[in-house]
């Protein structure tokens, strides 16, 4: 299925790195655009079936998530997200080796159910998910490499 949003960069430093940053709930919380941080619910770290706590943030808007971790190795780190026990999204992180580093690419699949989309656009102040989405991406993906190269 093709993601509703989707964006990759190249970053000269170690996939290990990247994936190090991808994986951690404070790394992932300091270069995303929304996801300001979390807490581990069942583990004390990231593996598959591991679930954590996450708050986003929007200007003055806040909303929690919990996510289910999917898929976590060297190449891919990837997560469901529920709001209120319903699925809304499935983010992931694939990490290719290259010459020079690594080429990350993040992607993003919205989940919400179709009656539940006005009440979150209310909740997030996003009209837009898809469009919201692709910018934020283009964002976080800017400052995980720059966090990436500079470690």
């Amino acid at each position: 299925m093709t993601p509703d949003a989707s964006a990759h960069i190249d970053v000269a430093a170690p996939p290990r790195r990247v994936f190090e940053l991808v994986s951690s709930l404070r790394g992932l919380g300091q270069c995303a655009e929304e996801y300001s941080g979390g807490k581990w619910l069942n583990s004390a770290g990231p593996r598959v079936g591991a679930r954590f706590r996450g708050i986003n943030k929007r200007g003055w808007r806040m909303w929690p998530t919990t996510s289910t971790v999917t898929d976590c190795s060297d190449t891919r780190f990837a997560f469901e997200v529920k709001s209120l026990g319903l699925a809304v999204s499935r983010w992931q992180y694939d990490i290719e080796e290259t010459p020079e580093g690594c080429r990350v690419t993040e992607s993003t699949w919205d989940r919400r159910p179709g009656w539940y989309v006005p009440i979150t656009q209310l909740a997030t102040g996003v009209r837009d998910r898809a469009v919201t989405n692709q910018r934020n991406i283009e964002a976080t993906l800017r400052r995980l490499k720059l966090a990436a190269e500079s470690a």
